[in-house]
């Protein structure tokens, strides 16, 4: 897939920098199968390509990062193979595309600029540092939509900010100021939205100062210390699939979709 190709997302080489955008602002940037497909693609390409010394992803506007999975083309079989274009005709692969994050051995920067929530919050977890605007948003749904993130998504977390944090995250799916995500240690730092795009272009431009050998060995081995958690992410996909087939995951898609309160007590044995 060829950036020309893309829908759901712009991709953009300046300066060394791979700038990733995820491009559907009128979801909160919500990602498809598609979306999902081209973004795995996206770090493919910056990751053999030696003009790129660092990767940047953020989401098109200024209200959200990404606001997690499209719940409306998930259905009973989890999200739709072909949704969105015939480039994405199998499953939603989230478990490459964390992969990808955390394998290209290149420094990537996660710019939050406003709700980075359920998936998407996960996606900012697995990048090497975030800067986030005053008005960003942090969070998990997943309990309250009938999903979860039982690979990366969780126990990652809980190397960031801690057991007792990261279970309160994801348990209780309450939103975060970026004042309270920088100080639980959940992002590097944080300024006005009109200055994000120039905080990380200068971070860019100090990464890009630094040996690519030992900026590539040193993101290989702080992953070695969680590098189990893939075999994890792994069979958690997989279970994340099976689950999506009950009735319990649907009633919290459902539930979303319809904009009605959702009740999962019936499913409590």
């Amino acid at each position: 897939m060829n950036d020309s190709a893309y829908t759901d997302i712009l991709y953009e080489k300046r300066d060394g920098v791979a700038w990733i955008t995820i491009n559907r602002p009128e979801v909160r940037n919500a990602f498809r199968t598609r979306t999902v497909a081209e973004l795995t693609d996206a770090f493919s390409d910056a990751r053999w390509d030696p003009s790129v010394g660092v990767v940047v992803l953020t989401g098109a506007g200024d209200k959200a990062f990404c606001s997690g999975g499209d719940q409306k083309e998930r259905g009973q079989g989890g999200y739709a193979p072909g949704a969105g274009g015939a480039t994405a005709q199998r499953p939603m692969d989230v478990e490459a595309l964390h992969s990808a994050i955390r394998h290209i051995p290149k420094p990537v920067i996660a710019m939050v600029n406003g709700f980075a929530i359920g998936g998407g919050h996960v996606l900012h977890v697995l990048c090497d540092l975030t800067l986030a605007s005053e008005n960003a948003v942090f969070g998990q749904t997943g309990p309250r939509v009938g999903s979860v993130d039982a690979g990366h998504g969780t126990g990652y977390l809980a190397r960031l900010v801690g057991e007792k944090r990261a279970r309160e995250i994801w348990y209780l799916c309450r939103q975060y100021t970026a004042k309270e995500a920088l100080a639980m240690g959940l992002v590097n730092k944080v300024v006005p939205q009109k200055d994000l795009r120039a905080e990380v272009e200068q971070w860019c431009r100090e990464l890009l100062e630094k040996s690519p050998t030992a900026l590539a060995l040193a993101k290989q081995s702080f992953n070695i210390d969680s590098e189990q958690r893939a075999g994890v992410a792994q069979f958690a996909h997989t279970a994340l699939n099976l689950y999506y087939q009950t009735d319990e995951a649907m009633e919290g898609r459902n539930a979303f979709v319809e904009k009605r309160p959702v009740s999962f007590k019936k499913y409590r044995k």
